[in-house]
């Protein structure tokens, strides 16, 4: 009974950090497990056994393939296809989604989402209207496509090893599929008709602007003789305001430079183009003597040049920027690029710039080399929203990841290769054929996930080990004794979706199967509806943002505040919760 409460009392403490968000969920996810191995409730040879579990090495697979299938434009090419499904914005909002939907059935719910909101966002200032109408139902479709295969989203894998550590034999790559390819079609249609009148209308994008009026910031003055700053450099002119000021391009005769070095000497007669409101102006000018030539057209002008572009990104839920500021990374120092405006929330946030501290969603406004830009959003874990250029390439470049993906599936399938294996397989040919260079092979696994399923399987079996487990199964059975098994399999969806809107959904997978297991041996039924009912649990959390990546990544764009996502995601809920356990029942019966 002592190993019950322990246990009990790791994991409430765990749910507790998972919640309160100061430390990232992978970090406690190992501080729980280091503490019940010091408690003796997880044996010493087991403490890093999950690390070599094969779910893990499931889920690194599958996050390589999908950044392999991102990289060689596959998503790109189905993307495109938008812009020829018509103009009407109903027509392209069930295209869109529907597209999203289906490729998060092979394809990370992440990388999809990352391909699609700038499609999305490109549509909206092109006809669709209010993008916030259509980001929400995509990111709400791309958790329903996870639901349609065993690859679709890390619970499915967990759910399939646990099965087969239980049961001796895995649920294969196409099982999910009845229930889940179900579910999406529910979903889909819910969205389609409600989302009107659920989905709140933001201002965060209309048809042609972005939630921050860049001509109203940037502003031209002019260097005198006599101002005190000819000969310092920018960088010393800079260290002078401490408020939201930057220089984003320098003009001396003929000759603009973008996005100047901060080593540049001012002249006599240049002319400085700065980004700053209307205080910090009026202290630039007084400190330096400055003169103001203001035009209104500034930000087309000098913004952006053959080299030096302009980037709108989203902060992914995993980027290094969250909780740091412009001033602690020195973007401007060690990399040419610029800040120049932040939005969050769909709101411009102006004071201060340089020292905001990012947030999951924040929608920032960068300016630098367009390589540098590249390789910024890609080294701090950021997605772009502008316009990008297609990476479609050719035939043969979209025809060998596909052939390399199929056989892989084909091979589990058909039983020739365990899941672990053919997709670890596809990953190395992926590398080997060049789809996916070497340097980008572990800097697309996301790392946290991997240390969070390593961290929670073995601390899942002392649940199980201590009889805890049992006892919770215990008593759902006697809430639920009087009543058809499907009442319990009911409460244990329930209480699978509401942790996996608090919880990284993995976790929850792993937390709920062994009570799921427990509940059925209670109940004398078979395991499959029971497991299948976390699996669908887990992978669906629709009611607040921070319960999946997809959720997130769409707050920045369409303006969403933490409240909005309950007022379409609830009803959803309850919509799939009525129809989860019949379809379950229905593929999958009690006594089978």
């Amino acid at each position: 009974m002592l190993d019950q409460l322990l246990i009990g009392a790791i994991l409430i403490g765990a749910l507790v950090l998972f919640v309160w968000d100061k430390w990232r969920y992978d970090i406690v996810a190992m501080l729980a497990l280091l503490i019940a191995a010091a408690l003796g409730l997880v044996p010493a040879q087991e403490v890093f056994a999950g690390f070599g579990n094969a779910a893990v090495i499931t889920v690194a697979a599958v996050l390589v393939i999908s950044h392999a299938m991102w990289r060689s434009g596959v998503v790109d090419a189905l993307a495109s296809l938008m812009k020829r499904v018509g103009d009407k914005a109903w027509i392209q909002m069930i295209a869109l989604t529907t597209i999203t939907t289906i490729c998060s059935a092979f394809i990370s719910n992440t990388g999809t989402m990352a391909i699609m909101i700038p499609v999305a966002l490109q549509l909206s200032r092109s006809g669709l209207g209010h993008a916030s109408k259509v980001l929400m139902p995509m990111a709400f479709g791309s958790l329903l496509g996870g639901t349609i295969t065993m690859i679709g989203t890390p619970p499915n894998i967990i759910i399939a090893d646990i099965r087969h550590e239980a049961l001796g034999s895995s649920f294969g790559i196409f099982d999910f599929t009845p229930v889940g390819l179900s579910l999406a079609a529910i979903g889909l249609v819910f969205m389609w008709v409600t989302s009107r009148w659920l989905v709140p209308n933001t201002t965060s994008r209309d048809a042609a602007n972005s939630p921050y009026d860049m001509s109203s910031y940037i502003t031209e003055l002019w260097v005198p003789e006599e101002a005190n700053c000819v000969g310092q450099t920018l960088f010393e002119l800079e260290s002078k305001i401490k408020d939201n000021f930057a220089i984003v391009a320098v003009k001396h005769g003929k000759a603009v430079t973008t996005a100047p070095p901060r080593y540049y000497r001012i002249k006599a007669e240049d002319v400085l183009i700065v980004e700053a409101d209307t205080e910090t102006l009026q202290q630039i000018i007084d400190a330096t003597g400055l003169e103001l030539n203001a035009d209104e057209e500034l930000a087309d002008r000098f913004l952006i040049s053959a080299e030096v572009q302009v980037v709108e990104g989203v902060v992914g839920p995993d980027s290094r920027l969250i909780g740091r500021s412009a001033a602690d990374l020195r973007l401007r120092h060690r990399f040419g690029v610029n800040v120049l405006a932040v939005a969050r929330q769909g709101q411009p946030v102006k004071p201060n710039l340089a020292n905001i501290r990012f947030k999951p969603g924040d929608v920032l406004l960068l300016q630098g080399d367009a390589e540098i830009l590249t390789d910024v959003f890609r080294r701090f874990g950021c997605f772009p929203l502008a316009q990008r250029s297609m990476r479609i390439g050719g035939v043969k470049k979209l025809f060998t990841p596909l052939a390399i993906f199929a056989v892989a599936i084909l091979a589990s399938a058909l039983g020739l290769l365990s899941v672990p294996v053919a997709f670890t397989a596809a990953a190395g040919a992926m590398v080997l054929a060049n789809i996916i260079p070497l340097r980008e092979l572990y800097e697309n696994v996301d790392w946290p996930i991997v240390v969070l399923l390593g961290a929670t399987i073995p601390l899942g079996g002392a649940l199980e080990r201590s009889g805890a487990a049992h006892t919770l199964a215990e008593w759902a059975f006697v809430v639920s004794s009087d009543a058809p098994a499907a009442v319990a399999m009911t409460i244990l969806l329930v209480v699978t979706i509401s942790l996996s809107n608090i919880v990284n959904n993995a976790a929850a997978a792993v937390l709920m199967a062994p009570i799921g297991l427990n509940m059925a041996e209670s109940l004398g039924v078979a395991p499959d509806p029971f497991l299948m009912a976390v699996a669908v649990g887990a992978a669906l959390p629709f009611i607040t943002p921070i319960g999946h990546q997809s959720n997130i990544l769409v707050m920045g764009p369409g303006g969403y505040a933490f409240g909005d996502y309950w007022k379409l995601g609830l009803p959803l809920t309850m919509v799939l919760t009525a129809a989860t356990v019949p379809l379950i029942l229905w593929f999958w019966p009690l006594y089978g």
